[in-house]
């Protein structure tokens, strides 16, 4: 279903319409129902003013069933390992340093 062989950049257009194809859906405004997510959360991802978020990653997963890697591959993400925020590491470090406390 997915070429593997595409070597594109990051275009989170790609993966909605590919999701829209898919699921033959008319518009942004029906995928949006389907993934319950707010109108302006897809239209600012099909303009590159959000990123597409890991919680908007498993709702596609969930809703699609189509897996994690490759709703990745459509949008042009081809990391092999993804790196934690330093916001959460510097959570965990606090969170440890309490319970010491």
């Amino acid at each position: 279903m997915i070429d593997i062989n595409t070597d594109e950049a990051y275009n989170p257009n790609r993966l909605l319409d590919t999701l829209l194809q898919n699921m033959r859906l008319k518009n942004d405004a029906a995928l949006s129902r389907i993934l319950e997510l707010a109108p302006p959360i897809i239209s600012k991802i099909r303009h590159q003013r959000l990123p597409v978020s890991a919680s908007v990653l498993i709702r596609m997963h969930e809703v699609t069933e189509l897996s994690i890697r490759d709703l990745r591959f459509l949008m042009g993400d081809r990391r092999e390992r993804y790196r934690v925020s330093n916001a959460v590491s510097r959570a965990n470090a606090g969170a440890d340093t309490e319970a010491h406390a």
